[in-house]
């Protein structure tokens, strides 16, 4: 469930005014509040993702509220197309300041006995090598930047089984070489000034996860954790916005988990 306008004003205490963010994974979910959350503080906002029509929504959404965004429709599990949107990227800017990368997920429960190769290799490009060559082929823009963020959104699956809800091998595995990823993305990219981190969410009520477990799901796994919340995109949404920003300046190399408790 997106936050209302009123809630956006209200949560809104980062100011982006002269920030250029580009939103990998817009077009829904825990992408899309960031996109709004960033071009309602004032940022140009680049949009990427597969479904162009949902993207063109949420860029509408921006539009109602005033904020300013682009839309770069693009299928980021390919090498060659995350490659041409950048060349169309540079003709609008040379710098980025701030790249969210929220693409991922998968669409089934598999038994472990049942995955295919193609199953592990579709799963894993999209939440693994997706976010390694958008990270190799934006650094130029970010460099440019001279006091970059990066920030990939992993999962609580990538630090093992949820010991309360089932889970998908070749997702968790994924997310845990994500996980990864940051921890060595920040040691090559501390000396360009760029931090680079992850945010690990618990289930969350994304449209694709509603849809996999249902609400009454998602109600009962939030009687597990010892807040017992049912967390929703714009938790996520708020942790990101914090390591964008000036005051985590000196944090890098980390995975923070917004998950209510549910993992520990």
């Amino acid at each position: 469930m997106m936050a209302s306008q009123s809630d956006l004003k209200e949560t809104i205490t980062y100011q982006w005014t002269g920030k250029v963010v580009l939103v990998a994974g817009a077009s829904k979910g825990i992408g899309r509040e960031v996109a709004i959350h960033f071009a309602m503080g004032g940022a140009r906002v680049f949009l990427v993702a597969r479904d162009a029509t949902k993207l063109r929504q949420t860029q509408l959404a921006i539009e109602a509220l005033g904020g300013q965004s682009s839309c770069l429709p693009t299928d980021l599990t390919s090498t060659q197309a995350i490659e041409k949107m950048l060349k169309q990227l540079g003709e609008e800017t040379d710098v980025i300041d701030i790249v969210v990368n929220a693409v991922g997920g998968f669409i089934k429960f598999a038994r472990f006995e049942e995955i295919s190769e193609a199953e592990w290799d579709e799963v894993n490009g999209l939440n693994l090598k997706s976010a390694f060559m958008l990270s190799q082929k934006i650094l130029p823009f970010l460099k440019a930047s001279r006091a970059g963020r990066m920030i990939h959104v992993a999962s609580i699956a990538g630090l093992g089984p949820n010991p309360h809800a089932p889970s998908y091998l070749p997702y968790g595995v994924a997310k845990g070489g994500l996980i990864t990823l940051v921890k060595y993305l920040a040691k090559v990219l501390g000396e360009f000034g760029i931090t680079v981190n992850a945010v690990s969410p618990g289930t969350t009520a994304t449209e694709r996860v509603t849809k996999l477990r249902g609400r009454e799901g998602l109600e009962q796994l939030a009687k597990a954790n010892p807040l017992q919340h049912v967390l929703e995109p714009q938790d996520t949404c708020q942790a990101i916005l914090f390591l964008a920003s000036s005051q985590a300046k000196a944090i890098t190399g980390i995975n923070l988990n917004v998950n209510a408790g549910s993992v520990m």
